[in-house]
């Protein structure tokens, strides 16, 4: 299986020819094309930068995934996924994971949010730190938000215990503050493993 990380918090997963694509939203200029060609979307929760309404809406045929919030606003099309499901996605294997949002605020209400663990292997945890109970290869970790912290992001890796972790949801980091970032979670750092960072369009295989 390949990965291909998009900006933020989208990338693609391939193989045997089919291609499904997880949180393409409004921070991902690179969502239209990657889109139009997939097999399948997966959304992990409501917020605009993890999913573009109005690019799924061009794309009406395209089987669509996520939480019951997905559905009520792309209608009947979504098949919710809710932690605990495990369902046959394009040849995919997804299960769900989590169940809500990592708080910002206590004035900010927060809304569902289903962590991705993809075959087994691979997993997007959207805007929490929810470990799984199953074991992870990949590690898709988010680096930057209102959400996140630090020391929880650390104390989430050595949760998880992967092999490996790939960068996501780096926007709000200049190039300094995400090297900081790695250094301070990554191999040297609190958690002994290497935090890798991909370019948007750059694949790696994670099988």
């Amino acid at each position: 299986m390949r990965l291909t990380k998009y900006a933020h918090a989208c990338v693609a997963l391939h193989k045997d020819g089919r291609t499904i694509v997880l949180d393409p939203g409004t921070f991902t200029p690179e969502a239209r094309p990657v889109v139009a060609t997939a097999d399948a979307v997966l959304i992990t929760h409501e917020h605009f930068d993890h999913v573009d309404e109005e690019l799924l809406r061009a794309h009406p045929d395209l089987p669509v995934y996520g939480p019951a919030a997905i559905r009520a606003k792309l209608g009947e099309r979504v098949t919710v996924i809710a932690p605990g499901d495990e369902l046959d996605v394009a040849g995919f294997t997804v299960s769900g994971h989590g169940g809500r949002h990592a708080p910002i605020h206590a004035d900010i209400p927060r809304v569902d949010n289903v962590g991705l663990l993809v075959d087994g292997t691979v997993y997007h945890p959207g805007d929490s730190y929810h470990a799984p109970a199953a074991p992870v290869r990949v590690l898709l970790l988010p680096t930057s938000g209102p959400w996140t912290k630090l020391g929880e992001a650390a104390d989430f890796v050595r949760a998880v215990k992967p092999e490996r972790v790939l960068q996501i949801h780096e926007l709000m980091l200049s190039d300094l503050g995400q090297a900081s970032t790695a250094n301070i979670l990554g191999e040297h750092g609190l958690t002994g493993v290497p935090i890798e960072r991909l370019s948007p369009g750059e694949s790696t295989e994670v099988i």
